[in-house]
């Protein structure tokens, strides 16, 4: 897990970079209902969770850079016998100064007398605006309660700034105990897709694998980072099929985009294999291309490099791929230029990673492609979808979708596939599914 003292370094980085004049506000996040009184399972808001490590709702951390009583101050829950007989231990505001070193804590109920007096006197607020409605209209309120005392001497801020500006820069550079969880998170989603692997059959349901996934995770401790795909034969070209309903049948393929979330840190991986343990020629033929696509955009996932170079790798290679199979015609030059490969490969190759699946951070900086950097972590998924009412296209390609996914750190040298625990070469995966 990651150690209260990083913790304390990343608000006392995120201070210096807001000014010793500036305000920073991050609530928690807020408990959902899912029906009646039943609620969603609590995930903190990941921005919060980056900067305090705190995992209860209702609490909201105010960074104050300079002040003498403290400059780290978390409202928060106060303990109460009554209610954590129902609904679990409390931290509560001795809790949050002994065990995650908070400077002060304060009940949440007295946010109201309390921050605008924080508030007051500070040039610039930092704040994600636009996150939480409510949330937005009681920070107005508090600053106009300080801009309601300006012939009494009081200085409201004059400036309101995006936090992201500054905070999801910091996030995209992990930490090595950062990336220890990475990597666990990785070889739970790996063990799980292995099982799963094991486990399918002709005649089963796509619900019955994802179940196999889903024990997995929860044996280690783990829980999704988002909700699985696993897609049989034509499903597999649906990118963000959730239903996982249908039976799977003898022949066809199956696509299983799946992470695991481990103490907040997300996994995603995409393997795609044959139902009945065997590729069928045209499968293989598609999912060499496919495979030849990730590994040579996985080689481009390095320091120095632009952030669109590992999926320009794999644009040419799935692209000369297609020309050679007969799928795309002309030449590669022409077809790169037309982009007629899109035909078959709609999205991009990869994503930031980390606390959430799709992790914060600027792609683009001042227009152009950032290059990436030691720390950084990245997927790498290309990938060929061939729906079944694609015209144009042979008969026995049709219904084959196929995406290879892994998670890459960026190092000073080759890069690291923190994933590669699950097989993804063709004979490898047959053969593990030989061994049921």
């Amino acid at each position: 897990m990651i150690g209260r003292n990083e913790y304390v370094r990343r608000r006392k980085q995120l201070m210096r970079m807001a000014g010793r004049d500036a305000i920073v506000i991050v609530p928690s996040a807020a408990e959902r209902l899912r029906n009646n009184d039943a609620h969603y399972a609590f995930r903190q808001d990941s921005d919060f969770h980056y900067l305090t490590g705190f995992g209860e709702p209702e609490a909201v951390l105010a960074l104050v850079p300079g002040r003498a009583q403290g400059e780290v101050i978390l409202f928060c829950r106060e303990r109460d016998p009554a209610r954590e007989q129902w609904d679990g231990h409390r931290a509560g505001q001795e809790g949050a100064v002994t065990d995650y070193a908070m400077d002060d804590a304060f009940p949440i109920e007295d946010i109201d007398d309390i921050l605008p007096g924080l508030i007051e006197g500070r040039s610039r607020v930092y704040y994600h605006f636009g996150r939480d409605t409510d949330f937005d209209l009681m920070l107005m309120g508090w600053v106009n309660r300080v801009r309601s005392n300006i012939r009494q001497g009081a200085k409201p801020p004059h400036e309101f700034v995006a936090l992201s500006h500054l905070l999801h820069d910091l996030r995209l550079y992990k930490s090595r105990g950062e990336l220890r969880l990475m990597r666990k998170s990785a070889q739970i989603a790996a063990e799980a897709h292995r099982r799963a692997m094991r486990a399918t059959r002709p005649g089963m349901n796509e619900h019955e694998v994802e179940a196999e996934l889903l024990h997995t995770f929860r044996k280690h401790g783990a829980v999704p980072s988002y909700e699985p795909i696993v897609g049989g034969g034509a499903n597999g070209c649906v990118l963000h099929y959730r239903a996982n309903n249908s039976v799977l049948r003898d022949g066809d393929l199956l696509l299983i985009d799946a992470g695991a979330e481990y103490a907040c840190y997300a996994s995603d991986i995409t393997r795609t294999f044959p139902v009945n343990g065997r590729y069928s020629p045209e499968q293989r033929a598609v999912y060499d291309i496919v495979l030849a696509a990730q590994l040579a955009a996985i080689e481009k996932v390095r320091a120095g490099q632009s952030f669109e170079a590992y999926h320009a790798a794999a644009v040419r290679t799935l692209t000369a791929g297609l020309i050679k199979l007969g799928l795309l015609k002309g030449s590669l030059k022409a077809n790169l230029e037309s982009h007629s490969y899109r035909r078959f490969y709609m999205h991009k190759t990869g994503h930031w990673l980390g606390l959430d699946v799709h992790d914060v951070g600027d792609y683009r900086i001042d227009g152009e492609f950032r290059e990436l950097e030691p720390g950084m972590v990245v997927t790498v998924e290309p990938g060929i979808y061939i729906s079944p009412e694609m015209k144009g296209v042979p008969a026995r390609f049709r219904g084959i979708g196929i995406r290879i996914e892994d998670d890459v750190v960026v190092t000073r040298g080759d890069p690291e596939v923190i994933s590669a625990g699950v097989p993804k070469d063709a004979d490898e995966i047959e053969a593990l599914m030989a061994s049921r």
